[in-house]
């Protein structure tokens, strides 16, 4: 292999290791990055894949910026997105709520508490 094609894969993989960082399954600052949402004071987190109903609009959820930039000195943050929330069929918005443009797209998000799921997610993932 020539010395070219050796440094041309360097460089890509120099270049992808960095986005790996700021993914759910990457290593590093991944928790900052995992998707969350806040709505009416509380934060959600992305559970993956689980089955549900949604249910009627709430109103919007915001999504905090990624923090995984070392500090920045005191500059500002920029605002992330927002989009619908909607309640989740047979669960309190306290607990969970799903997020999305619309109900058929929406992803399901529960209330961030450590490393343990609320009891009525963990039922409803089981069931699924």
């Amino acid at each position: 292999m020539s010395w070219t094609r050796r440094s041309a894969g360097l460089l890509v993989a120099a270049m992808v290791m960095p986005v790996a960082a700021c993914t759910a399954d990457g290593g590093g600052a991944e928790a900052s990055c995992v998707a969350r949402y806040t709505y009416q004071d509380l934060t959600y987190q992305d559970v993956g894949n689980v089955k549900f109903t949604p249910g009627k609009k709430l109103g919007v959820a915001a999504e905090p910026p990624c923090e995984d930039t070392g500090g920045r000195g005191g500059s500002e943050e920029p605002a992330g997105s927002t989009e619908t929330a909607y309640e989740v069929d047979g669960i309190s918005p306290e607990v969970a709520i799903a997020v999305g443009d619309t109900p058929e797209t929406a992803r399901f998000f529960a209330v961030s508490s450590g490393s343990e799921l609320p009891s009525e997610v963990q039922k409803l993932m089981d069931g699924s």
